[in-house]
């Protein structure tokens, strides 16, 4: 006769048998050192972001499909004003290269 009081025997498992190890008893592996995020470079970053939440990254894509979509759709309706929107677009992107590039130069210095 089994009694169920007594643990020793009849007992499945001590994770109620459900086969499902904890995983806060496995240790992380030792070689594997700690980096620091701000130590990624930005394609690093990116990759660490879509990996941890996969359907941002999703959705971030999806609205810059989005977006470009209008902006050749801008191209095709208005030409001039397109072109407009492009050269200064350019501009924005050269100043904010050469701001980049400066902090680099003054950073190291």
């Amino acid at each position: 006769m089994n009694d169920d009081a007594d643990g020793s025997t009849g007992s499945p498992r001590e994770d109620g048998g459900s086969g499902v190890t904890d995983p806060s008893g496995t240790d992380a592996p030792s070689d594997v050192a700690d980096v620091d995020f701000a130590d990624l470079s930005l394609p690093q970053r990116v990759f660490v972001a879509a990996v941890q939440n996969p359907t941002r990254g999703v959705v971030v894509a999806v609205l810059l499909a989005f977006g470009f979509s209008f902006y050749i759709a801008l191209w095709m309706a208005f030409p001039r004003v397109a072109v407009l929107f492009s050269a200064v677009g350019v501009v924005v992107v050269l100043v904010l290269l050469g701001l980049y590039y400066l902090t680099r130069v003054l950073g190291r210095a």
